[in-house]
């Protein structure tokens, strides 16, 4: 039921079948969509420097290093953001916190807007881009919210579309700055864009979306997430998976740059295709754990980055381009597909852990939805500091070396780490039981069923 003129729905109910049959998956489906455009545009303001970027030419006065910096404070502000983000849904609801976290973009745009010319101190540049970080914040707070609309049968595919949606804000605004800087415009023109696009988003948020009443400020849920060792397991498995994509997204360019020798518009024409690519795939990374398991889907991706990351070391060395961008683009599929099977696992093991603690019924979902939904935000934050991380260590790479080749080395030992977690806590055999009785759930018990989150 819905309390007239506020938009508050009191009963949500996903897991009843007969429900979600006859009234949750409209109302789910409607939250989800608009939920999509504005994370979608505060994706495009977050990402908006990796393109201005390349606008900036010799009259900026900026090094290489100076944009990777300024590229890197903008990824940093997104992921703290993203913690605060999270709990303001409870706080606010979800309907309304979408309509103001989609005007506060405002604020970032029009900053831009105004100092973006020649001569701006680089300190005003880092400032602004600061401020552009928030963008950052709308995937958590809108994750979390489409969260709580679905069952736990439908999450891998909702909050995979919902994340997806979002991330190809990333290759539409690089889309935007080729056609104009093709058409000899300057950075302002596509800031004049989103402006308007902004206020549309805020808009249809308030005429189309919906608060649930049973989503509540729970504070101890939060406390509980930070002391579940699977929040900071599946956080240092995001950062391979979000952490590359969003960090390769903010780098592309300048590498391409910075390394081949690009134009800005040569740059341009290649950048937008891998955030494409990696967008796109990402529902379907939620599909497959669906059918298959994240656990698995999330094991055999990191062995695949693990490759790509290898060709990259070989192409970077070999100053092959041809053979560099082809293997960047497979880099950001395989980090979108891990995009979604990592994130279809977290309500899956809160719910198993739930029934490893002898919950069932209501109870167990209950439980389930509280801790996943306040690990989300935690486990977003600290997967996006991956970019920061991503562009520091290419910022250094070139300082050091001239070229991006040991970053990425310290990129394929990463992902490395994350594959024998992945096997480690979630798809090893279990411990034998003996005939004293069965082995402690607390231990192992969880670990069979983990194979199918």
């Amino acid at each position: 039921m819905t309390v007239p003129g506020r938009r508050w729905i009191q009963h949500w109910d996903p897991e009843d079948e007969t429900f979600w049959r006859e009234t949750g998956e409209k109302v789910a489906r409607r939250n989800l969509y608009f939920s999509v455009l504005s994370e979608h545009i505060g994706f495009s303001v977050w990402t908006l420097w990796s393109v201005l970027v390349l606008f900036m030419g010799p009259e900026y006065g900026l090094t290489p290093a100076d944009k990777f910096l300024l590229t890197s404070v903008v990824t940093l502000v997104g992921a703290v953001v993203r913690v605060p983000y999270t709990f303001a849904v409870a706080i606010f609801g979800g309907r309304n916190w979408t309509i103001i976290s989609a005007g506060l973009l405002l604020v970032p745009t029009v900053a831009a807007f105004t100092v973006m010319e020649p001569g701006t101190s680089f300190s005003t540049f880092l400032l602004v881009g600061m401020v552009a970080g928030i963008g950052g914040g709308n995937f958590a707070s809108s994750m979390t919210n489409i969260n709580a609309f679905f069952p736990l049968r439908k999450k891998g595919w909702a909050l995979g579309l919902n994340a997806g949606g979002g991330n190809i804000g990333v290759p539409v605004i690089q889309l935007a700055a080729l056609a104009i800087i093709g058409a000899s415009g300057g950075p302002r023109v596509l800031l004049g864009i989103y402006i308007p696009l902004i206020v549309v988003a805020a808009v249809l948020a308030a005429c189309y979306m919906d608060n649930l009443a049973s989503v509540k400020n729970d504070t101890g849920a939060a406390k509980d997430a930070v002391r579940e060792g699977h929040t900071w397991i599946m956080a240092l498995l995001y950062i391979g998976t979000f952490g590359s994509f969003i960090g390769y997204s903010f780098a592309f360019g300048q590498v391409l740059q910075t390394q081949f020798g690009r134009t800005p518009l040569q740059a341009a024409y290649l950048t937008f295709i891998g955030p494409l690519l990696g967008s796109l795939i990402r529902p379907l990374g939620g599909r497959l754990a669906d059918r298959y398991g994240g656990a698995r889907i999330t094991l055999w991706n990191f062995v695949a980055m693990a490759a790509a990351t290898a060709a990259l070391v070989a192409a970077s060395m070999a100053e092959s381009l041809g053979l560099f961008v082809a293997v960047f683009v497979v880099l950001f599929v395989l980090s979108g597909l891990g995009n979604g099977s990592t994130f279809k696992m977290i309500p899956g093991i809160f719910q198993n852990k739930a029934l490893a603690e002898g919950l069932t019924g209501e109870e167990a979902v209950a439980y389930g939805r509280r801790l996943s939904g306040a690990s989300m935000g935690l486990i977003g934050a600290l997967g996006a500091l991956g970019g920061v991380a991503i562009n520091l260590a290419f910022r250094q790479s070139f300082l050091s070396v001239g070229s991006g080749t040991g970053a990425f080395v310290a990129f394929l030992a990463y992902y490395a780490v994350c594959f024998a977690v992945t096997w480690a806590v979630y798809l090893r055999r279990p411990a034998v039981r003996t005939p004293d009785g069965p082995a402690d759930p607390a231990r192992v018990g969880e670990r069979p069923s983990y194979a199918e989150v």
